[in-house]
């Protein structure tokens, strides 16, 4: 075996150009010479995954959204260095209150996670023993009012801290309903038109009898003035989806609103462990990604993206009509997905082809593409999520298929 001193003397005689640790060059590379960058790795196609191009939207399923070269960049530069994840936290979180008009905010593993982690905060406030019981709600309120239109799955998040749904339709029922258990009152957006209670009554009602609301608009950007128009009306949480249009990491969302109620709630989040919320973990890498993406869709220029988003809708609708026996409808989604959306009908009398096939044609051609289901002979489709120049992929793609399957 080599005594240090041996191993420094054998080291020493190596030839300084290409010899030194810690160079990265091989040992007999010369003087001058350049060595070719080995390609990078495209794991995506060593395991043979399908990718895709999205005219679909932002789908949890279909990976939602992809980051901007600016996410990406932070995500990789600040992947390099070592930081306290709550000091992180508290950095971003200040910046993003900042931006949304809100006392407090922080990052959180998705909305559905800031909606459990908003309600752990309401629950136990600052009570360390409290926090470490969740879901046992022993000494603690139990039940979150919701309207019947919005007791929909996503309520799911709220009873995963073991509270009680307890559902009202009207303002009546909500008063009647309160009592001494009431934790809080829950409020879906997308669902707002099916409710009879609508945001600044439903808000009102909170301070009235001091109870906290929270506000769940996932995927309810744009516009981008939702981002702080729900604190603005006085909502007391607000949690949002950061990977859908805002294009932060899909795994990221944001908790935003009263400055106890989110410090309460950091207390059930990483990095503190036994919690309901341990495994909602969040790296530096999002938080800060987050922030980045955040900043960046607040600052784009959202009036020149829809003209944009317009125009791909339109050049598609125009090539697809030149078919025949094609029609298309434009429309906007209210709340949820608040973008062009086109949907592509046609005469089942002319063209021999139902929305299933066509879709799996679509989703087996080169490239793939996935739509939005529809009617049986219609598909729907959105370009915010299109990369530059794919709408004619799109355009083309579908008038092929609509046209081979002609009688």
């Amino acid at each position: 075996m080599l005594s240090r001193r041996k191993l420094l003397k054998r080291l020493s005689a190596l030839p300084l150009v290409g010899g030194m640790i810690g160079t990265g060059l091989p040992l007999h590379a010369a003087v001058g010479e350049t060595l070719e960058e080995a390609p990078k790795r495209d794991v995506m196609k060593e395991l043979g995954i399908r990718t895709f191009v999205n005219a679909a939207g932002t789908y949890t399923a279909m990976t939602a959204s992809l980051m901007p070269k600016e996410v990406i960049e932070t995500i990789q530069t600040t992947s390099t260095q070592f930081a306290m994840l709550d000091e992180v936290q508290d950095k971003v979180g200040a910046k993003i209150a900042e931006l949304c008009h809100a006392e407090a905010a922080t990052v959180t593993a998705g909305c559905w996670s800031a909606m459990v982690l908003g309600l752990a905060g309401v629950l136990t406030g600052t009570d360390r023993k409290k926090v470490s019981q969740l879901p046992n709600l022993e000494g603690m309120k139990n039940q979150v009012i919701v309207q019947k239109s919005h007791n929909v799955g996503y309520v799911h998040a709220l009873t995963n801290t073991g509270v009680t749904i307890v559902p009202v339709e009207t303002v009546e029922e909500l008063e009647a309903a309160i009592n001494d258990r009431t934790a809080m009152m829950w409020f879906l957006n997308y669902q707002a038109p099916d409710g009879k209670i609508q945001h600044e009554e439903f808000v009102a009602l909170g301070k009235k009898h001091g109870i906290p609301t929270m506000i769940d608009m996932a995927a309810d950007v744009p516009p981008v003035e939702n981002l702080w128009k729900y604190n603005d009306m006085g909502f007391d949480l607000v949690c949002v989806s950061g990977g859908k249009a805002m294009k932060g990491p899909q795994s990221a969302g944001i908790l935003m609103g009263r400055k106890d109620l989110i410090a309460a709630a950091r207390l059930s989040a990483p990095p503190r462990g036994g919690t309901i919320g341990r495994g909602m973990k969040v790296n530096k890498e999002e938080i800060l990604g987050m922030y980045v993406a955040l900043e960046k869709y607040i600052n784009t220029d959202h009036a020149k993206e829809w003209k944009a988003w317009e125009d791909k809708v339109f050049m598609i609708s125009e090539t697809v009509k030149k078919v025949g026996n094609v029609s298309t409808d434009i429309s906007v989604p209210p709340i949820a997905n608040h973008t062009p959306f086109l949907e592509i009908a046609w005469d089942p009398n002319y063209i021999r082809i139902t929305r299933p096939q066509l879709q799996e044609k679509l989703r087996g051609g080169n490239p793939s593409i996935e739509v939005i289901g529809g009617k049986e002979h219609a598909i729907s489709l959105t370009v915010f999520m299109l990369r530059p120049g794919e709408e004619k992929i799109v355009a083309k793609r579908i008038s092929e298929e609509l046209t081979a399957a002609r009688v």
